[in-house]
């Protein structure tokens, strides 16, 4: 078999392997759909009322009784971990979504006008993008207390250059090609232009970008409840259950933390790999 043979159908293309593992995308997006109703429904479907003490033995091992087992007072795991999806998962949402509308607001702004806007929003995102993104949430858990309010708005805030510079990078490249200066010379507005068909082109690279995102939100915001600076007892997230669960590690019962951690663990995957498979389709489009 000669080299042509081999480069022009042997060897798979990475779009065709790709396809050929779109079920571990319909897996992943199987699997975070589950995560996102049960943090949704947590509070419902929960078996038992995830602050009540001594519902089961301390410390005690998985059981019919308690799945997941009981942590150091007695309470249910499973319970716990189900309704602190509820923070664990929503709260990252909240901070993709925030620093997406920002960071694509300057984008677009700085790609459009070009300049000295484009230069002063730049400027702004180095800025930002100098200090570390636990660190301003740290010192918003400082200024504000501690909570998920005050990490959230900082954590999206952090987040802002990452998505600025990768869109407005994308939306150059977008502003460049002829269909939009035919648009401008047909006397379309810039407005239409802009969320007709500028922003509609964007999606896939935002979406993957937001995928991302969401894995880094979800790890720092856990992080954060890890120092005990997020989620306040006794309202469970998985943060603050696998930094509490450390005793019972020490103790033979490490359930309290290695549950909570295999689901942020598992929830982070999977919205890589959904994230990954947008990348790629993203790139499938550019060619």
């Amino acid at each position: 078999m000669s080299v042509a043979q081999i480069a022009g159908g042997a060897v798979p293309t990475v779009a065709k392997r790709a396809a050929r593992r779109d079920w571990l995308f319909r897996g992943a997006l199987v699997v975070f759909g589950i995560i996102a109703l049960a943090a949704l429904l947590g509070p419902w479907i929960a078996p038992y009322d995830a602050s009540a003490l001594y519902v089961g033995p301390v410390n005690g091992a998985s059981s019919l009784a308690h799945p997941f087992g009981t942590d150091d007072v007695g309470r249910d795991i499973l319970s716990r971990v189900l309704v602190g999806a509820g923070a664990s998962v929503f709260a990252p949402i909240v901070v993709v979504l925030l620093s997406t509308v920002l960071g694509l607001g300057l984008a677009l702004t700085a790609a459009w006008f070009g300049g000295w806007v484009s230069g002063v929003v730049a400027r702004v995102v180095d800025v930002i993008f100098a200090i570390p993104g636990l660190v301003i949430a740290v010192l918003a858990v400082a200024m504000f207390g501690k909570g998920l309010v005050a990490p959230v708005v900082a954590l999206s805030i952090a987040y802002i250059p990452v998505v600025a510079r990768l869109t407005q990078t994308a939306a150059a490249r977008e502003l460049g090609k002829p269909y939009l200066a035919a648009l401008r010379v047909q006397g379309v507005s810039s407005l239409a232009i802009c969320f007709r068909h500028l922003v509609p082109a964007m999606i896939p690279v935002v979406a993957a970008q937001m995928a991302v995102g969401f894995g880094y939100a979800m790890l720092d915001l856990a992080a954060i409840s890890f120092l005990g600076l997020g989620q306040q007892p006794p309202a469970p997230d998985w943060g603050s259950m696998i930094a509490s669960g450390q005793a019972g590690i020490l103790a033979g019962a490490p359930e309290q933390s290695v549950f909570p951690a295999v689901f942020v663990v598992i929830t982070v995957l999977a919205v890589g790999i959904i994230g990954a498979r947008v990348t790629l389709w993203a790139e499938e489009k550019e060619r």
